[in-house]
Formats: structure tokens, C-alpha cells, sequence
């Protein structure tokens, strides 16, 4: 998973930039990248690290330029290396600058075509940079004069879609010319625009989550439908088209259940009052399967849960009650390679209230449940805090099946609920019992905020890629780059801070 941004400006957009990135922090925290564009020239910094870590004050003087991109990133495949760190470049045509959240599922293919075919040479095993030389061919080969219009932006967006699969939302800036973004025919991914006006004009954002947009002064124009375009020319005025036919309006469940923040809006759904109804949906289910609970206290693992944690509370009537202290300087833990490093981050990360367990009976919510390891942790953590019984709600499904369109979903067999009954999961991290959120009513959680939402993204839980081109071999596949024996040494060296042109 990752976060992106891109603004057309009628000032300095760096400040900005940087701002944006850290209000999409948690979407990613192995990488940070900004490129912005002045005189004909761009200027770039990126590394591996922290937004606030990556940029100090000499590249922030160095980032100028009144339109730029920028890019949050962990890696959701092999190591955390540098040379992948985003945003990419190539020089030809015009000079054009590229970073996306999402996976392609067919970036082998694509990478021969590209090689093969386009003759183009890609340096990373990076499928961004594979998605920006397949832009970058189309549109030299849909534009016929120095002249960029519109039309051919949108023409080489539309052969991009025909030659790509997977979930991909995109920021592109071209050289003295503008601002591209668009979104895969599924709209797997989020990717919103926002505007505001200035005396000297309008000014144009774009976002994976409205909250860069709305907490930085612009306003939430809408959101990049599926398979559309949208380009943004460098005196801001903006162009857009469908390039693709929508094939469903399906963005990922994950978003709304854990990787968004709760003050974002993504497809016109509140990720918030999503969450609320994640909670309350639970405490229906806990009513049906167990009208006699002895639920004494719910207490939320911080901090995606806490919002369905309390709604659950209150559904059930029952005291809701801060159990545990988060250190917010150790990353999220099922996205760590090695799982020695995850259990001792847990232990890092929370520290238990001992007079909110001692002697009672203790919901614990989470927003899911991938690898169980945080689970079986906290659990003990509660036990070993006094709690005479220990039950867990998750406001998700159980996760069965590896995610490919973004998100780092481990190796089938690193799944705690792959080959398991509820109760098999429950034994395995040690609660008394152990509740899952269905399907079912978590689709209607978030369609109850957009009906026009035909259908989500549910191949976590429900083994249906939405794609169609998922099959058993490409599963292997990926399996062999996800599991933790395949994830090799972190690369910390600095790859950029330079000027292209």
C-alpha cells in the first residue's frame, strides 16, 4: 500500500507536497519521494525512511517549482530497497515523472512488452516503473507534434489500460506541460481531487485520501472515477475523460477497515461511520450467537479499532475502557518481514493498563486478523494484565487468501485463518472465544454510505479476484516474493536529490 499526491499550483507547491505526505503517512513508512517542477527542469528527492526523516531543509529549498508529485510507500514484494523508492523517471517524451499505489498483475508481461517491444530499459523490479515506461511509449506514440494536447494524454491513458491489469492509482507529471492521474477500470484504489481558488487562478490537487486534500485548504471536488483520466495543464485548467469503460465500481474493502484514516472519505463513503458500522454490525452478531455473553469491559487494539470498538460498546451496553498504551514509534507490525521482529514489535509497541483487565472479562476488538501473531501477543498481554477471560472480536472476516492488488498480504501458509475454523483460529492465539465480522455485512457497512457502489474488492476474504486473471501459478508466484524466507536485507542508502533536465 501506498500514498500519492500531485498539485498544479499557482506558487511554491513544496510545503505542500510535504505536508500531504505526512498527512498520508500511514500508508506507507519504508519510502518518501517529492519531484517538483521548475524552469524545464525537475527536482527530485527521495529515500528510504520517514517523510520527516527524508526531508530536511536543504532539499525542501532545493524542491522548487509551482507543480509537483509526491509519494509514500512500504513495499509489498522482496526487499525495501532504495532503487525502488518513487516517484520514477524517464526523459522521453517530454520528460515525465510517475508514482502509484497498487499492483499490476501482469507486470512480468508487461515488463517483456515493454523491454521487447517498446524498447525500453527498466532498472527495478519495480512494477511502477514498468506502468510509467508503458505510459511513456503510448503517449510518444499518440502525440504527433511538440504540441501536448489533452486528447493525447487521454489516448495514450486509454492503450495504458488496454495493456495493464491490476489495481493502480496514478500520479504523472510531464515536463512544462501538467498533471496526469488516473484509476484502473475497477477503482480498486482511491485517488480523489481536490481545488481551490486563489486570486491568481485555481489551484488543483490529487490525493489518495481526502483528508491531504481537505486539511491542506482545498476542497473536495470529487473523486477519479474508475477508469477515467483526469489532466491538469501547468496553467491549471483542467481536462478529463472516461478512457476505459468501468468495467464495476469496486474499491478495496481494506481501505475502509484498516488502512484509511477514519477522518477520510474515500468513493463518497466516511471511513469513520463506516467503522461504526462495523462495530455495530458486530454487536448484532455477538446478540444472535451469544445472548448470554459475560462481557464485562470492550477495549480496542489501538488505533484502527477503536471507532467499531466503541460502537460495539455501546451496542452492547457494556463499559468501553483504554486497555493499552501505544508507543507510535514502532511501524505496523503485519507488514514486518521476519516473524521474530514482529513479535518483539509487539511487545514494543503496547504496554497494558492493568486496572482495566484485572478480573474481568475482557472483549478485545480489532479492525482483522492476518497473521495472528499480534493477536496471540496482546491476548497473553491481557491475561498476563489479570484479565479472568479473554475474548476477541475482529471487525473484519477471517483472512484466508493473499492480497494482489496492493496490499502486503502474506504467503497462504502465513495466514492464520487459511486452513482454520473460527474456533481452530481462536485456539491458536489463545482466546476463550473468538468473533468475525461476515462478509456480507461488511459490504453492507460500506454501501450503506454509496449504494452505487455495485460491488468491493473482497479477494482477502472471499478468494474472488476481481480481475479475472488471478490463477493458482500466479498465486505460487507471488507466494515465493511474500513469504518471509524471500524478503532479503533493507538497502538504506539515499538514491535522489538531484536536478533532471
Amino acid at each position: 500500500m501506498c500514498g500519492v499526491i500531485g498539485i498544479v499550483g499557482k506558487g511554491p507547491v513544496n510545503q505542500t507536497l510535504y505536508d500531504g505526505l505526512t498527512l498520508l503517512q500511514h500508508r506507507g513508512q519504508d519510502a518518501a519521494g517529492i519531484v517538483t517542477c521548475h524552469e524545464g527542469k525537475l527536482r527530485m528527492r527521495k529515500a528510504l525512511g520517514l517523510v520527516r526523516d527524508v526531508f530536511q531543509t536543504r532539499h525542501m529549498l532545493r524542491l522548487q517549482g509551482n507543480m509537483g508529485i509526491g509519494h509514500v510507500r512500504y513495499p509489498t514484494a522482496g526487499c525495501a530497497s532504495s532503487a525502488e523508492a518513487q516517484p520514477f523517471y524517464v526523459n522521453s517524451p517530454y520528460g515525465i515523472t510517475l508514482a502509484h499505489n497498487g499492483n499490476l498483475t501482469n507486470a512480468e508481461e508487461l515488463h517483456k512488452s515493454v523491454f521487447e517491444a517498446d524498447l525500453r530499459h527498466i532498472n527495478t523490479t519495480s512494477d511502477s516503473e514498468v506502468l510509467l515506461n508503458a505510459f511513456a511509449h503510448e503517449l510518444q506514440e499518440h502525440t504527433h507534434s511538440t504540441r501536448l494536447t489533452a486528447d493525447a494524454v487521454f489516448d495514450a491513458v486509454a492503450a495504458v489500460h488496454r495493456r495493464c491489469r491490476g489495481a493502480y492509482a496514478v500520479v504523472a507529471m510531464i515536463i512544462e506541460r501538467g498533471l496526469v492521474a488516473f484509476r484502473d477500470p475497477y477503482g480498486i484504489r482511491p485517488l480523489i481531487i481536490g481545488r481551490r481558488d486563489t486570486l491568481m487562478g485555481p489551484e488543483y490537487m490529487v490525493a489518495s485520501e481526502s483528508v491531504a486534500v481537505s486539511a491542506l485548504g482545498f476542497e473536495v471536488y470529487r473523486d477519479v472515477r474508475p477508469g477515467e483520466a483526469v489532466f491538469v495543464d501547468q496553467d491549471g485548467k483542467m481536462y478529463s475523460r472516461q478512457c476505459t469503460e468501468q468495467r464495476a465500481y469496486a474499491p478495496c474493502l481494506f481501505e475502509y477497515v484498516y488502512f484509511a484514516r477514519p477522518d477520510s472519505i474515500i468513493d463518497k463513503v466516511s471511513v469513520y461511520k463506516s467503522r461504526m458500522r462495523m462495530g455495530r454490525k458486530l454487536a448484532e452478531k455477538i446478540m444472535r450467537e451469544r445472548p448470554q455473553h459475560d462481557i464485562q469491559v470492550v477495549i480496542p487494539i489501538p488505533d484502527t479499532s477503536r471507532t467499531s470498538a466503541l460502537e460495539l460498546a455501546n451496542c452492547l451496553g457494556v463499559k468501553y475502557r483504554e486497555g493499552f498504551i501505544k508507543n507510535r514509534y514502532i511501524g505496523r507490525t503485519f507488514i514486518m518481514p521476519g516473524q521474530q521482529l514482529r513479535r518483539k514489535s509487539v511487545r514494543q509497541k503496547l504496554n497494558a493498563i492493568e486496572l482495566e483487565f484485572r478480573g474481568n472479562n475482557v472483549m478485545l476488538v480489532d479492525d482483522s486478523i492476518v497473521r495472528g501473531t499480534t493477536s496471540e501477543q496482546i491476548i497473553q498481554m491481557a491475561r498476563d494484565a489479570g484479565a479472568r477471560n479473554v475474548y476477541m472480536a475482529s471487525a473484519a472476516p477471517p483472512v484466508r487468501f493473499p492480497n494482489v492488488y496492493g496490499i502486503d498480504m502474506p504467503a497462504v501458509d502465513e495466514l492464520i485463518a487459511h486452513d482454520k475454523t473460527v474456533d481452530q483460529v481462536a485456539d491458536s492465539i489463545g482466546a476463550d472465544w473468538l468473533i468475525y465480522q461476515e462478509l456480507e455485512d461488511l459490504i453492507d457497512c460500506i454501501r450503506e454510505g454509496n449504494r452505487d457502489l455495485q460491488q468491493l474488492e473482497t479477494c482477502c476474504f472471499s478468494g474472488e479476484y476481481i480481475t479475472g486473471d488471478v490463477n493458482p501459478a500466479y498465486l505460487r508466484q507471488l507466494e515465493l516474493l511474500r513469504n518471509d524466507q524471500a524478503r532479503g536485507q533493507v538497502d538504506e542508502g539515499e538514491l535522489e536529490d538531484v536536478g533532471i533536465g
